[in-house]
């Protein structure tokens, strides 16, 4: 069982910039395929960006094309820890972000909390 806490949220501006972070607890942390994944309101979950599993933190990533060009996941396996820079940030993105294993590879594990977005001026 792998159990994760996401950070980095907040309120921004059209085109602003966020960075966010998700620290996981657990053994094996490497083996798991990752994902990022939104819930906006009245929307049902969908998985915006994923990097595969691997004994070096480098890994082949996959995203949501309304997200690409504007949206990087990268992980760092020795901190276990999962990020999602975000760029050019638009109304459309706000939502509540979650960090799980990449659920086209297998159940994910119990989600956290999440960090909220809120693109707004």
């Amino acid at each position: 069982q792998v159990q994760f806490v996401e950070s980095g949220g907040g309120l921004v501006q059209p085109g602003g910039s966020l960075r966010l972070s998700c620290s996981a607890s657990g053994n094996s942390f490497s083996i798991y395929a990752m994902g990022w994944y939104r819930q906006g309101p009245g929307k049902q979950r969908e998985l915006v960006a994923a990097i595969t599993s691997g004994a070096t933190s480098a890994g082949t990533t996959t995203y949501l094309d309304s997200v690409k060009g504007r949206f990087t996941i990268s992980r760092d396996n020795a901190k276990k820890m999962v990020y999602l820079q975000m760029n050019n940030l638009e109304p459309e993105d706000t939502a509540v972000y979650y960090c799980n294993r990449n659920w086209n590879y297998g159940s994910p594990f119990d989600w956290g909390q999440g960090t909220q977005v809120t693109v707004s001026s």
